[in-house]
């Protein structure tokens, strides 16, 4: 597994956030109804979308940074009223006059200078990654700005959510390799250098798969999970002994580049006399891949999550598909800002998460699985697959999503 060093993925980076603040930040403001847009963290407490805005070098916020959009006719201005920075005053420049005045001087001499009518502040019920102002910050904001300017605060979740969800050209250019870092390591994980059948157990696999992750100098974003299906047995085991004949599924997730997967598959574990993953579990693991053809159909630029989840729950129903889809946005976080697509225990519209509508140039963990019945019983066949969403429909972002791996 090779790892591109530091100051090789600070140098990718940067060149993302220029392209964020370049294309994507003017695109997302001009579809709000604001004229300002505030972005203020504390050192150690910051706002969701501070790494998204931010410079590789720049880890933390450095007492308080606080970063201000205006948009002033067909442009969207940048300042950095935070203490003076090299790093970060490449793509902010410098406002606050530190050492001269105070900060919240310095944000009421902006707003006197460019007047906007309406400044919008990252604080939201509904949505964790529009509620990144703190209350200390948002008290001090109220407390030390102009009354007139505290009055023009409003709402706007989805800037922060859409310069977070959609991806910049740069980053579309890095998933194969994302891709393939991450599949390095499931693919390893399900072969018999890491299961021995009869002794390894589905905790030894996590582990075993947490240890390439961190051994190779990444993280992941969640615990991997792994479990169990047994011919003859009722249910999904979760704890145990990987024995042959096993059906197992793995889930696993890194971050990398500043970007995350999250990816399901399923592996055969032979028993001595197979060839090959058995039939029953070939033809169902193709209803599975139909039911991804049928998500993928139902995407649509400006279509809610609910609505995408409705229609293909709708389109699996005629075709006799007893399905389950829990697809979620996967970006800069795991779980990301955007559209939820169902949730795994509920299969009903989804307020408020789900009514965000998709966008263009956005990246899913296309999450579910459907039911297959066989000798009496039935099995569920997990998939996730991480898939972009462009004007080309929704494309998988790495190979062999209809394979079962064969592990012999």
């Amino acid at each position: 597994m090779k790892i591109k060093s530091i100051k090789e993925q600070y140098k990718i980076k940067d060149i993302c956030l220029k392209e964020r603040l370049d294309i994507i930040v003017p695109a997302v403001m001009k579809q709000s109804q604001s004229d300002a847009w505030i972005v203020a963290s504390k050192e150690y407490h910051e706002d969701l979308v501070f790494d998204a805005l931010t410079p590789a070098s720049y880890l933390t916020a450095r007492r308080i940074t606080m970063l201000v959009f205006i948009k002033q006719n067909d442009e969207v201005k940048r300042f950095s009223l935070s203490m003076p920075d090299t790093d970060l005053n490449q793509y902010y420049p410098q406002y606050w006059k530190f050492g001269e005045e105070e900060q919240m001087a310095a944000l009421n001499r902006l707003f006197d200078e460019y007047q906007p009518q309406k400044i919008a502040i990252n604080i939201s019920k509904d949505f964790t990654y529009a509620d990144g102002l703190s209350y200390g910050l948002y008290t001090e904001l109220k407390e030390s700005l102009k009354p007139e300017y505290v009055e023009r605060f409003m709402v706007d979740e989805m800037i922060p959510i859409k310069i977070m969800e959609i991806r910049t050209p740069t980053e579309f250019s890095l998933y194969p390799e994302l891709m393939k870092t991450a599949f390095e390591v499931i693919e390893e994980a399900f072969s018999l250098k890491a299961i021995v059948p009869g002794q390894t157990t589905c905790e030894d696999l996590e582990f075993y798969m947490m240890d390439k992750v961190t051994q190779a100098g990444l993280q992941y974003w969640f615990s991997p999970t792994i479990d169990i299906q047994r011919e003859g047995h009722d249910g999904v085991i979760y704890q145990g002994v990987i024995e042959k004949g096993d059906l197992l599924h793995c889930d696993f997730g890194i971050k990398y580049l500043n970007m995350c997967t999250d990816t399901q598959r399923l592996a055969y574990v032979a028993k001595d006399e197979d060839t090959d993953v058995p039939m029953w579990m070939q033809e169902g693991f193709k209803v599975n891949n139909r039911f991804q053809d049928i998500v993928g159909e139902c995407m649509e630029n400006g279509k809610s999550g609910n609505d995408v989840l409705m229609d293909a729950l709708a389109k699996a129903k005629e075709e006799n598909i007893d399905a389950c889809l829990y697809s979620h946005p996967c970006n800069i976080y795991g779980h990301g800002p955007g559209p939820t697509i169902g949730l795994w225990n509920n299969q009903n519209r989804i307020p408020l998460k789900g009514d965000i509508c998709m966008s263009y140039d956005t990246v899913y963990a296309l999450e579910l699985n459907i039911k297959y019945q066989y000798n009496g019983l039935t099995y569920t066949l997990f998939s996730e697959e991480t898939v972009s969403f462009t004007r080309d429909g929704m494309t998988f972002l790495y190979p062999n999503r209809d394979k079962i791996y064969f592990i012999k």
